[in-house]
């Protein structure tokens, strides 16, 4: 019988507030569910007046194109402390009719909200995320090294690309005809 994971620890007390805003992707476990190739790749949240919800925006650039899907977050048990949230998107985006939740536990938090360690229970997928599109290798390793304490294989952990010059800074109120709703969820579906 194979050993049972440890649970996981996560960040108690996460201020939604604070947290919300524009977050890039510094890397992350390759998904079926986001594109081989994107770059620039990147997350906005926004606290909805009921201050327990968070509208979600997560984009990405593939071969000069913006690709996006929104979604909507939520504390999975309000009382508790834990910061295991749950994020639901509508698939496939382009033609929303199919809800999928999925789990968002934010497993380290810098104290000023400048870099975040994102996982979930069954540790297939992981996140480095930053407020700019850079972090400092130390603090990087520093997560990779708390992600691997937490059971996850960090070899599979990539880094993602974020290029100078692509990817409009107020994209999600702008739409250009390059725009494609998550055209990646389709593509993802024949492996490409």
């Amino acid at each position: 019988m194979a050993a049972q994971a440890k649970d996981m620890d996560v960040v108690k007390n996460v201020d939604l507030e604070r947290y919300q805003g524009r977050w890039y992707e510094i890397a992350s476990m390759p998904s079926s569910f986001q594109p081989k190739n994107g770059t620039n790749t990147r997350a906005t949240y926004r606290l909805k007046p009921d201050q327990q919800t968070v509208d979600v925006l997560n984009e990405t650039w593939v071969k000069g194109k913006r690709s996006y899907i929104h979604g909507t977050a939520w504390k999975a048990d309000p009382s508790s402390p834990d910061a295991k949230l749950k994020v639901r998107f509508y698939v496939p985006p382009f033609l929303p009719l199919i809800p999928v939740t999925g789990d968002y536990w934010v497993l380290a938090l810098d104290e000023d909200y400048q870099w975040a360690l994102i996982g979930q229970p069954s540790r297939k997928y992981l996140w480095v995320l930053s407020r700019t599109p850079e972090l400092s290798e130390e603090t990087y390793q520093k997560l990779l090294e708390q992600a691997k304490n937490e059971g996850y294989d960090v070899s599979l952990v990539h880094k993602t690309l974020q290029l100078d010059g692509i990817g409009d800074p107020d994209s999600e109120t702008a739409k250009t005809p390059n725009d494609r709703v998550g055209l990646w969820w389709l593509r993802a579906l024949v492996g490409k």
